[in-house]
């Protein structure tokens, strides 16, 4: 599907086949729908570990993408609501991209991207690097992304994407325990 913005740059929201599995097996484990503790604290631990000031756990369901685990330095508009900082349209951001593709996307500078570029959170967030990985869960859903963005483009590299990953799984062990407590 392609959009256009209000200034008509082109956008390319990705296809996702698997948005009604995911959609379920997240009601299914209560996810996508409010901030939980636990994933801002991984969040934070995330960021803490690569070196930026933004990590995200990322829910995305059929309708949207929802922030259960949120760290960021910036300071948010004090007009802001909880819900305005953790939702976001399909057709924000990177993380819907993961999502489609099934495996980690790195962007070192997202402006060296015609395809990403002109994504709105470039300027509405003053996104120019990010580092991101599916959340595949052991029924093979990916059920999110964990992700970290930053304001400055990041060499990411092997260390970066190897780095990411390994997080990720990590962040797996969380949904798992979660599911066993259920």
């Amino acid at each position: 599907m392609t959009t256009f913005d209000a200034a008509g740059y082109r956008h390319f929201t990705p296809v996702d086949n698997n948005g009604p599995q995911r959609a379920a097996r997240l009601r299914q484990l209560g996810l996508g729908e409010h901030a939980e503790p636990e994933f801002d604290a991984f969040a934070k631990h995330v960021a803490s570990t690569l070196g930026v000031p933004n990590a995200m756990v990322n829910f995305i369901t059929a309708s949207r993408q929802y922030l259960g685990g949120l760290f960021s330095v910036s300071a948010a508009p004090p007009d802001a609501s909880e819900d305005d900082l953790r939702s976001a349209p399909l057709e924000t951001g990177y993380c819907p991209h993961v999502i489609a593709r099934g495996k980690a996307l790195v962007l070192e500078d997202v402006c060296d991207y015609p395809r990403f570029a002109g994504n709105d959170v470039v300027d509405r967030m003053n996104v120019r690097s990010y580092l991101g990985a599916p959340l595949i869960d052991r029924t093979g859903v990916a059920l999110g992304t964990l992700c970290v963005i930053d304001n400055e483009p990041r060499p990411w590299g092997r260390d970066g994407l190897h780095a990411i990953k390994t997080l990720a799984s990590e962040g797996l062990q969380l949904i798992h325990q979660r599911e066993r407590e259920l």
